[in-house]
């Protein structure tokens, strides 16, 4: 990318608000930066028509047993690992389901691996090393939108006829042109010049949480708004893995703690069993006819 065209970027440009930074108070600088980031929601509003699409092919993926591939670089490789990393407690998941894919691998989560972002081909090598299959859905995030990793990583993910969403903070990026379903945010420059890990990042956190959330109630991961499949894999989550059973059926602590023990500690399968006065084995069964939607198996 030369000169001139990073300028161009309005993830690269000056803000006139923020001029004067480096001489504010402590004070003015978080009232300022708190005003910089109340706009990131509304630009996320004006794209909900392209997150809806891209929302129903991430679901049409899961359903269909692919998977949600996310690929970026630096902060936006970081947020997709991020996300994917917290779908598995979040929703039972195998880490397999929703996977996160950063530039130069794991040491990137850390420590930027130079060239990684640079590099056409080794987009594809990440996802061949996947077995990437017409079933899973690639979603390419570039703050920038012309990130060489992931522009590769989409265009190999056509070949293959797997689903390819975009994200980026600016309009008119390249990386729409290699993607079925393009999603583009413009938060307007940032607080810090550059820094796209500030109003960019923030953006791009809040379309990650509702593609990853909105897909998993496609796949039965969700009753009422409840997460009725949170792994209780410690003292919080065992905890409150009782609330959400006593929230779904009404019940009260005692009989949630039971239904949860009798129940192997699976959530779900204790709200079946309370809601229906069935045990574990047939409730189970229920939830298993029902495709693991609770509603379903009632």
């Amino acid at each position: 990318m030369d000169f001139n065209e990073l300028t161009n970027l309005t993830t690269e440009k000056r803000n006139a608000q923020t001029m004067n930074l480096d001489s504010l108070t402590i004070h003015e600088a978080a009232v300022l930066m708190n005003n910089e980031d109340q706009k990131v929601g509304t630009a996320v509003a004006q794209a909900l028509p392209a997150i809806e699409k891209a929302i129903k092919k991430t679901t049409a993926s899961l359903q269909s047993g692919g998977r949600i591939i996310y690929m970026g670089a630096g902060t936006s490789g970081r947020l997709g690992v991020l996300d994917a990393a917290e779908c598995v407690p979040t929703f039972g998941v195998s880490p397999e389901t929703v996977i996160g894919l950063i530039a130069g691998g794991e040491t990137a989560m850390i420590h930027a691996v130079e060239g990684a972002e640079d590099s056409l081909t080794l987009g594809p090598t990440d996802l061949q090393n996947l077995n990437l299959s017409a079933k899973d859905t690639v979603i390419g995030i570039a703050a920038s939108g012309r990130t060489p990793y992931v522009i590769g990583g989409l265009d190999y993910a056509n070949h293959v006829h797997a689903a390819t969403v975009s994200l980026a903070l600016n309009t008119n990026a390249l990386i729409s042109q290699h993607a079925d379903t393009a999603i583009e945010i413009d938060v307007g420059p940032e607080f810090l010049t550059g820094s796209t890990r500030l109003k960019s990042g923030t953006a791009q956190k809040m379309v990650l949480n509702m593609i990853s959330t909105i897909s998993m109630l496609g796949i039965g991961k969700i009753y009422k708004n409840l997460m009725v499949d949170v792994q209780p894999t410690n003292e919080k989550l065992i905890e409150r893995s009782k609330h959400i059973i006593m929230d779904a059926t009404d019940c009260s602590f005692e009989t949630a703690e039971q239904a949860f023990m009798a129940a192997n500690q699976n959530v779900k399968v204790a709200i079946v069993m309370i809601l229906t006065g069935v045990n574990r084995n047939e409730a189970e069964e229920k939830l298993q006819q029902a495709n693991g939607f609770i509603n379903q198996s009632l």
